[in-house]
């Protein structure tokens, strides 16, 4: 039997002998891209033909759960129990990735290739989320190895293939088969860190509800504008008018619905002391923007936000002298569990009624940008608990971020499986995810895999065990 820091070395000797980057390189070259339903084939290849033998290599048992929904992609999950009374954690991934563009990648690079330079290694899917997910695979194959060849508690692994989409079809699989999901604590690997100087426990996300603003006039054909321009009502101008009520020329909202009654104290506490590094090439937060009272991290990490995504009237391409009888508008609100979903548009309809714009249609968009809210509470004592191993491996106390600035499926399983959900990232805000030139780099990965080594290797002394 070995001990903690075995494990740590172990970990971080996957990077240094090439063996972790020859996983990803074989991972990173099944195009995964599940926003093309003909790639279907490959969602299954990466889990059936790639990630399911490197579990069997594990010593884990693993089966695939086909998705209930048409035409998306399934789920894995691989476990190793080893002590009815030591903890079960889950381990979260995802396969999928969002379109290759490999047309757009800097010369010398390709999406589905693994390309080494320097600290930067590029490919598709090396930051989100197959590098991730093999930092975590990695790691606790290390800790198994370290211990005798056994895990030091009960683990399991859920990939699954969909998260680029929404995570379509996961809640009902999670809810079909809660016995064999169920855990204690969910880890989940995906998304950036904040800060090189220390890890990040990300403990939710904010809400994403998209809807459009539509003024349709009813008026048949364009009419010429010399003619009727100061006589007939402008849309543009209505729907210009009715989204300026929505805040006020600095950006505060002013619908009272959309914004938190109360933070709890400890939520706001935490993203005020998040430490957050300045990325070259990003631009610096406006601090007359918004909710002035509050700090960059408290704005995006326990409030409310109100995005115009786009807005049309007329034709922009190629304007003509009419007067526009239609308008719309894409809008999106980002919120926090403090505010509830339900309380959005019947909100949104009160202040547009009161204030005179009555003829603004509402029209809540039905795609993946619907996604819920989640947090667990900062005090929650796997929180805690989480915090103090990753402290004690690193030296330095890791940030506690209430929620993630981004989507992920936090709340299905909090609400399916009853568990504290805590995303550890492993990647940076310059990662180029979702666009081209995608990379991680080797000195995260290489800490990562000690982080999480160190963390597999703690489980197994969890007070609860």
């Amino acid at each position: 039997m070995g001990d903690k820091t075995g494990a740590c070395n172990r970990a971080r000797g996957k990077l240094e002998d090439g063996s972790f980057l020859a996983d990803l390189g074989r991972r990173v070259a099944i195009p995964t891209e599940s926003q093309i339903l003909e790639r279907k084939p490959e969602l299954y290849r990466y889990l059936t033909d790639e990630i399911g033998p490197s579990f069997d290599r594990m010593g884990y048992s693993w089966r695939i759960f086909d998705n209930p929904m048409p035409d998306r992609g399934p789920v894995l999950l691989a476990e190793r129990m080893v002590d009815a009374s030591k903890p079960t954690a889950l381990i979260y991934g995802h396969g999928d990735v969002v379109r290759g563009l490999d047309e757009t990648w800097s010369e010398g690079l390709s999406a589905w290739k693994l390309t080494e330079d320097g600290d930067r290694v590029y490919g598709r899917g090396t930051v989100d989320n197959k590098g991730q997910h093999s930092i975590a695979m990695s790691a606790a194959e290390a800790v198994a190895e370290e211990n005798g060849g056994e895990p030091r508690a009960n683990m399991k692994f859920i990939i699954e293939t969909g998260e680029e989409q929404g995570s379509p079809g996961l809640q009902q699989i999670l809810h079909e088969n809660r016995e064999a999901f169920a855990a204690d604590v969910f880890i989940g690997l995906d998304g950036p860190r904040m800060s090189f100087g220390c890890m990040d426990l990300t403990l939710g996300c904010r809400g994403g509800f998209r809807f459009d603003l539509i003024v349709d006039l009813n008026r048949k054909g364009g009419l010429h504008s010399g003619h009727w321009g100061g006589v007939l009502p402008d849309a543009g101008i209505i729907l210009a008018q009715a989204l300026a009520s929505i805040t006020t020329p600095k950006g505060k909202i002013l619908i009272d619905e959309w914004v938190p009654d109360h933070v709890p104290e400890a939520v706001m506490e935490a993203a005020k002391n998040l430490r957050v590094d300045h990325v070259e090439g990003m631009p610096d937060p406006d601090p007359d923007w918004g909710e002035t009272t509050l700090t960059r991290a408290q704005k995006v990490y326990a409030w409310t936000s109100f995005i115009i995504l786009a807005f049309q009237t007329g034709n922009p391409d190629n304007p003509v002298n009419s007067v526009p009888s239609t308008a719309k508008a894409a809008c999106q609100i980002r919120h926090t569990v403090d505010v509830p979903v339900e309380n959005l548009l019947a909100g949104l309809r009160r202040h547009l009624d009161e204030n005179g714009f009555g003829m603004v249609r509402i029209e809540p968009t039905r795609d993946r940008e619907q996604f819920a809210p989640s947090r667990t509470d900062p005090t929650d004592p796997w929180v805690q608990w989480i915090a103090a191993s990753v402290e004690r491996t690193t030296g330095t106390p890791p940030n506690i971020k209430p929620c993630s600035a981004g989507s992920n499926p936090s709340e299905m399983f909090k609400q399916e499986l009853g568990t504290p959900v805590i995303w550890i990232p492993h990647s940076y805000s310059g990662c180029n995810q979702h666009g081209p030139n995608e990379h991680g780099l080797k000195s995260l990965f290489g800490e990562g895999l000690e982080v999480m080594a160190g963390l597999f290797w703690d489980l197994g002394d969890h007070p609860g065990s």
